[in-house]
């Protein structure tokens, strides 16, 4: 920091003034300024002191971690990467498609199932193809607005698929447990409401932790741990105990997600009670065949998310923790198509013939386009 004042005017009858810049903290980047020499610096010495300060505290950019240190590792990355987005795209996109095109599969569960196909490309669109891009491009920087823009899109999918996937065993319980009242109770319009509180709790906790992180001043750097912009990472970078706030939110927000989990554990105790009491094998291969899928998603999302989180410090690493986001936020939307459609043959049918009609118009297209 240059100031335009010679030392000379610091001394004297002014002597109780003083300033002092140190910094700290192994990256060097954070800087304290304590100013009570007001009366003593122009108007230009401030406005270039506070412009430092903030360039400190809020940086333009963010650096992400990169996959591999060599170029032939990064285009390897890429193109695994980019495998795996477009079999997430396709799987989602199929989903979609079938359930939005068969009437047959117009009823809660695959009403479920849809917003639950829409959250997972969400989520996957937000994180994946920046790191494409950056492995690339041979480049690891994201924008301050970026990062903000991918927090509060990360937050809002992740947070909604949590409700909707509560919702969802809720519905399953419903249907096994009170099968002659599932009409009165899932009806249309509560299906919707359920759906629209999972989008908006989505929406709602992602303002407030991308509001809350973001208006935290970062002194330890720009540099992240992680393929994308987490907020634990941000946090990281935090100047002082003013993260303590952000803290104490997401305190909260993982004691209700402990309460839903609860709820998700008990309706599948009770489902399962209700299965074993079905006389018939065929009966409860049916059932089980409708209640798996959804179950082997919630354990694999919670699963890979309660381990990020909660595993000791002494197993952390930034490999680790880097590979732990790969199977939280990567694989559970890449596979989630693929474990409903093993088990539901109903669903199975319909993107087969969805398929098979892309596949024959595809042959007829070239004859048509002769005509």
């Amino acid at each position: 920091m240059v100031l335009n004042r010679p030392a000379t005017e610091f001394s004297g009858e002014n002597s109780e003034f003083y300033l002092e810049a140190e910094s700290v903290g192994s990256m060097g980047n954070r800087v304290m300024l304590e100013l009570e020499l007001f009366p003593l610096l122009g108007i230009a010495d401030l406005h270039d002191l506070r412009q430092q300060m903030s360039n400190r505290s809020f940086p333009n950019e963010f650096l992400l971690m990169p996959f591999a240190d060599t170029r032939e590792l990064q285009l390897l990355y890429f193109g695994l990467f980019l495998g795996i987005y477009l079999a997430a795209l396709l799987g989602n996109g199929l989903i979609l498609t079938a359930i939005a095109c068969d009437h047959h599969l117009h009823t809660p569960m695959y009403f479920f199932l849809l917003n639950l196909a829409l959250l997972d490309l969400g989520s996957i669109s937000t994180t994946v193809p920046k790191a494409m891009a950056n492995s690339f491009c041979d480049t690891t920087a994201i924008s301050y607005a970026g990062c903000a823009t991918q927090v509060f899109m990360f937050v809002a999918f992740v947070t909604a698929e949590f409700y909707l996937l509560t919702f969802m065993a809720y519905d399953r319980y419903v249907a096994i447990c009170k099968p002659l009242h599932y009409g009165t109770i899932m009806a249309s319009r509560t299906c919707v409401n359920m759906a629209a509180a999972a989008w908006g709790a989505g929406v709602l906790s992602a303002v407030l932790h991308t509001a809350n992180t973001f208006s935290l001043p970062l002194c330890q750097g720009n540099a992240l741990d992680q393929f994308f912009c987490e907020l634990p990472q941000i946090l990281k970078l935090s100047c002082s105990d003013a993260y303590l706030r952000e803290l104490v939110f997401i305190i909260f927000c993982f004691c209700s997600g402990i309460g839903y989990f609860v709820f998700i554990v008990l309706s599948y105790v009770q489902i399962f009670r209700a299965v074993l009491r079905i006389p018939s094998k065929q009966g409860r291969h049916k059932t089980f065949s409708t209640c798996l899928p959804h179950l082997a998603v919630v354990s694999l999302f919670l699963s890979t998310v309660m381990f990020t989180y909660l595993k000791p410090s002494s197993i952390s690493s930034p490999s680790i923790d880097l590979l732990l986001a790969v199977l939280y936020s990567v694989v559970p939307p890449a596979v989630n198509p693929l474990i409903y459609s093993m088990k539901n043959k109903e669903l199975k049918d319909v993107v087969r013939k969805l398929i098979l009609g892309m596949v024959f118009t595809a042959r007829k297209l070239p004859f048509t386009l002769r005509k």
